[in-house]
This record gives C-alpha cells, sequence and structure tokens, in this order.
C-alpha cells in the first residue's frame, strides 16, 4: 500500500484497532499522520467524524479510544497475537450460516453480514447459505454472538453440521484456495524479513511508517485468513506467518517509539 493510499480515517481506525492499549492522543494521531503527508487539521476533522458515528469516543480530552460500534470489531483485530488459539483439530464437520430467511432488501445490513461472515473465513456455498469448516475452539453459541458482535444479524442461524447430503457440498473444501493462500503467507513473510534487514539503515521517519504499512498489511492477513485446518490448507505456513509477525510487532514498535521520541520536543 503506497502511502498516499492511507486516509486519516483509514490511520486512525487502524491505530485505534491495533494498539495495546486501545488508546491514543489526538498528538500521537497527528505524528502518525505527518509520516503519510496527511495535514493535522484533516487528522483532527476525521477523529471528530469519526465520533460522531460512534466508531470513536473519547474518555478525556485530546485521547481517543474505540467507540460503542466498533469496539467488538476493535476486540477481534487485537486478538491477532493469540490466532493459534483460535483452532481445534477439525474432524470434518462444518459450520452452517443460513442468510437466506433474513433477506437482501437493507443493502448496507447485507454488506455488513457478508463481512462480518467473511472475517470468520465463511465463503458462500450457494444463495444464502455460507459455509467453513468447523475447527474453532469458540462453542457454536459463543461463535454466533462472535458474529453478531460485529455486525451480523442477532437473529442469524448457525447449524454445526455432522452429516448432510446436499448437492455441491463435495466441492464445499474448494471454496478456499490454498495455493492463493499459501503464496500470501511467502510474500508476507518476505516482506517482514526483508523490512527487518533494512531497518537499520533507513531514518527514523522511515522506519515507523514502513514498519506500519507492512505490519498492518500482514495483520489484516492474520484477521481475515479463513483459519483453514491442515486438511484444507498450509496452517502451519500461516502460523509461521503469525509468529514472525509477533517478531516484527516488537520491532515496529521500537520504531514507533523511536519516532514518537524524535517529534516529542516539535509539539506545541
Amino acid at each position: 500500500m503506497p502511502p498516499e493510499a492511507l486516509s486519516a480515517r483509514a490511520l486512525i481506525l487502524s491505530l485505534i484497532a491495533s494498539i495495546g492499549t486501545g488508546r491514543q492522543s489526538i498528538a500521537g494521531l497527528i505524528h502518525a499522520g505527518a509520516l503519510f503527508g496527511i495535514e493535522p487539521a484533516t487528522v483532527r476533522v476525521a477523529a471528530t467524524r469519526l465520533l460522531k458515528e460512534g466508531l470513536l469516543e473519547s474518555p478525556e480530552r485530546g485521547v481517543y479510544a474505540p467507540g460503542p460500534k466498533a469496539q467488538a470489531l476493535t476486540r477481534r483485530v487485537q486478538q491477532w497475537q493469540d490466532v493459534g488459539g483460535k483452532m481445534v483439530p477439525w474432524n470434518g464437520d462444518w459450520l452452517v450460516a443460513m442468510t437466506h430467511p433474513l433477506g437482501r432488501r437493507d443493502r448496507k445490513q447485507l454488506r455488513t453480514r457478508e463481512r462480518a461472515l467473511a472475517l470468520f473465513g465463511y465463503q458462500a456455498a450457494e444463495a444464502g447459505l455460507w459455509v467453513r469448516p468447523a475447527n474453532l475452539a469458540r462453542a457454536l453459541p459463543d461463535h454466533q454472538r462472535d458474529l453478531s458482535g460485529i455486525g451480523a444479524d442477532e437473529t442469524l442461524p448457525v447449524l454445526r453440521v455432522s452429516e448432510l447430503a446436499a448437492p455441491g457440498m463435495e466441492g464445499w473444501s474448494g471454496l478456499w484456495s490454498a495455493a492463493s493462500l499459501e503464496q500470501s503467507y511467502h510474500a508476507a513473510i518476505r516482506a517482514m524479513m526483508e523490512s527487518l534487514a533494512r531497518l537499520d539503515r533507513l531514518s527514523v521517519a522511515d522506519a515507523a511508517r514502513e514498519t506500519l504499512l507492512i505490519g498492518q498489511a500482514v495483520i489484516r492477513a492474520i484477521n481475515f485468513d479463513p483459519l483453514l485446518p491442515p486438511e484444507l490448507g498450509n496452517q502451519e505456513l500461516f502460523l509461521e506467518m503469525a509468529g514472525r509477525m509477533r517478531a516484527y510487532n516488537v520491532r515496529g514498535q521500537e520504531c514507533w517509539r523511536a519516532y514518537n521520541a524524535a517529534v516529542q520536543p516539535s509539539e506545541a
């Protein structure tokens, strides 16, 4: 992602969702924006709009945290470091979300619902039927609440299916491209390794910028990964990518501390 493609809105939501504390000062957001050529006024306007939309809240003056409309999704995003604990061995069962009874007239809710399903690795097997392997660690009622917590309908029926004879079911295993996923894991690992090799030669600002862009891209890939079992994808390589991202995150935090220390004296 080139720097100019990162909007003030996207930057704020990214930082709020990814930091450990879940809080960011407006000064910190402005400093981050400066790395991408975003003016302070633009950052302030974006933060104000996000506040009005309920995606941010301000627990104290000049400090922002995830708002009520973003808290569940933010918690989900911040769980990437323990992604291995979200999976259990697969016994061949499937999770099936039936969206047909919910209708498609509300286009906004339709997009939100499908985004929630995609975030949990579901694929549309046919109209109104979304499926994924049942290898998630969460119990089914908890999983259904997780889905509704990030925007899926509270009345969305989710079933665990152990025996089912249905047309096209034999093709469910092919709904995910294992080859494409594996290529993306290799690309992410390579990007992190190459970045780590050159960070010491970069300026403080360039190192902070690079670690944010690469780190956020990999974290997004982890969070949107379908978490396939070994029978359907290269789970070992995925977990290696996640492990390398944890190490890269430590290095990235060091770069950001150095950048914040460098710009601190310039604060008004």
